[in-house]
């Protein structure tokens, strides 16, 4: 296990060979200076990196107690942190020789982003997306076709994120000499969470460089949310040494942790095994993966990354949870505070953010990882609200 007792790899023989491939081409290239290179020419100049770091000053006056900083990965190209992952592993997969890149997606940003590597890199792609979730992220599914993906409207199961994975791999399962299955967040087998931690965790080394520049000193906090768990992840992996830190993750509890309508892995789930990794997972009593849900089509995945597990059980990362109702107030709220429209799933960072900011004295930083924008929420946020938005 990577993640002391979380992570491995757990595979019918014939895909742990493609991710046996994967693994071997991730050590030759991790520390090669020419990949790197390559690789931070893209985030520098096609993704738009570094992202800024943004002092929310409207939010944190109307708040009265800690300084709110925004680390805004929506302002990246393609309009979230998945970019960074993606361009790092579809720069791999051509190292690899792979012709086409295949992907889940959830809220549609990961697809997006996969649909844009692959045009950049003039690579086939198909993208994996629960027919629940296509129906809520309509816009996105419209960006994956008019980069060249073929979206495929997977009918199985809740027909969300999991069934989407599922879907996934199955396809690449018949696929594996010219396809490279691109993970969207930090789970999976072996070497897939560290790889995508990897390509994540520049994050979480800009915002220490930011904040010593703003404030001359590390943030108190740093808050991110959590589904698989690549953007918190990313902004937390740097400062894990750093013990004056807290780090905070922040799931979705949908309509309550008293209901079965939530997503709260990291708070009401137990060991177990799901997409090749041992990790914390929603579990029925007989054994079966639980049904989830949230707001977020971002969220809505029963399990999470097995170093989040590992941060978990050795107290180093706080996880929390903040229903639909106080994510879609937070969407509202910091809409109207400082005119940044965030997506639902960095919404929960918010929600939390400002329940801790008015308990804490006003020379306390907070730094919230903006981890995507709102725009493809606009609509299903309204609908919420009992708007019927026309087209």
């Amino acid at each position: 296990m990577e993640f002391g007792n979380f992570g491995g790899q757990f595979l019918p023989p014939h895909i742990l060979k493609a991710v046996k491939e994967v693994e071997d081409a991730y050590n030759k290239y991790k520390d090669d200076p020419l990949f790197i290179e390559e690789f931070k020419y893209y985030l520098n100049h096609y993704a738009g990196r570094p992202s800024n770091l943004y002092f929310a000053s409207h939010l944190t006056e109307d708040l009265g107690g800690a300084k709110i900083y925004l680390k805004r990965e929506d302002l990246n190209h393609t309009g979230s942190h998945k970019i960074n992952n993606v361009l790092g592993q579809a720069l791999l997969a051509k190292r690899m020789g792979k012709k086409k890149l295949i992907a889940e997606t959830g809220a549609g940003q990961h697809g997006v982003a996969t649909a844009t590597a692959a045009a950049l890199l003039n690579m086939e792609c198909e993208i994996h997306m629960g027919a629940i979730d296509v129906e809520k992220q309509a816009l996105n599914v419209y960006k994956m076709q008019l980069l060249g993906a073929k979206v495929i409207s997977v009918q199985d199961g809740l027909k969300t994120l999991k069934e989407a994975v599922d879907s996934a791999l199955i396809t690449w399962s018949n696929e594996l000499e010219d396809t490279f299955y691109l993970i969207g967040s930090a789970v999976g087998p072996s070497p897939y969470p560290m790889m995508v931690r990897d390509f994540q965790k520049v994050i979480g080394i800009e915002i220490k460089e930011q904040m010593q520049l703003a404030e001359g000193k590390l943030p108190d906090y740093v808050i991110a949310c959590v589904g698989g768990g690549s953007n918190a992840i990313g902004a937390f992996y740097d400062f894990i040494p750093d013990k004056s830190v807290k780090l905070i993750g922040v799931e979705a509890s949908g309509k309550g942790l008293h209901t079965k309508e939530h997503a709260a892995t990291m708070t009401l789930g137990k060991k177990g095994i799901i997409h090749g990794m041992m990790t914390k997972v929603l579990l029925e009593d007989n054994g079966d993966i639980s049904p989830v849900y949230s707001i977020s089509a971002g969220l809505d995945y029963p399990g999470v990354g097995p170093e989040h597990a590992y941060l978990d059980e050795i107290k180093r990362v706080t996880y929390v949870a903040a229903t639909d109702e106080e994510a879609v107030e937070a969407f509202e709220y910091l809409t109207l505070m400082e005119g940044i429209i965030p997506a639902i799933e960095s919404s929960h960072a918010v929600a939390h953010a400002i329940k801790l900011a008015k308990t804490l004295p006003k020379d306390q930083v907070i730094v919230v990882n903006l981890s995507g924008r709102g725009d493809k929420d606009v609509k299903h946020i309204a609908r919420y609200r009992g708007l019927n938005i026309v087209d």
